[in-house]
């Protein structure tokens, strides 16, 4: 299985862009500056997820979520928004520089939603932060 990892076009761009700001405009003009901070980001999702704002089967907007709790990681590890093509399509994607890392959170939360699971926020952060540490360190 071959990928491609490149930056993402303008197109791409955009599109994470609108999920991004989905999640983001949950908070009140005033106080959208929340979003700046790796905790206000997962605080913003974790209210989002325990008001039951989404359904299950709002895949995209469950999505949008996964975009923003990339963010998070990004903004914690370093890492930068990539897009990746394989036999299957194009996604998005978290890389870190100098590495083979990648990690795909578009669809980390809305995949446990869907099947039904309770999604601790920061847990599912700290335990895919925790991955990827070490796998930085395995020399991924």
């Amino acid at each position: 299985m071959t990928q491609i990892v490149e930056a993402m076009n303008a197109e791409e761009t955009a599109r994470v862009e609108a999920q991004r700001s989905w999640v983001r405009d949950h908070y009140a003009p005033e106080a959208r500056c929340g979003y700046d901070t790796v905790e206000g980001k997962l605080a913003l999702l974790d209210t989002i997820l325990g008001s039951g704002w989404i359904d299950a089967t709002e895949t995209i907007k469950l999505q949008c979520l996964g975009i923003a709790f990339g963010d998070a990681m990004a903004q914690r590890l370093g890492l930068h928004w990539v897009t990746v093509e394989d036999e299957y399509g194009r996604d998005p994607a978290l890389k870190r520089d100098g590495t083979s890392l990648l990690a795909f959170p578009l669809t980390s939360i809305s995949k446990r939603i869907e099947r039904g699971e309770t999604v601790d926020v920061r847990a599912l952060f700290e335990s895919a932060c925790a991955a990827i540490e070490q796998a930085m360190r395995d020399g991924a």
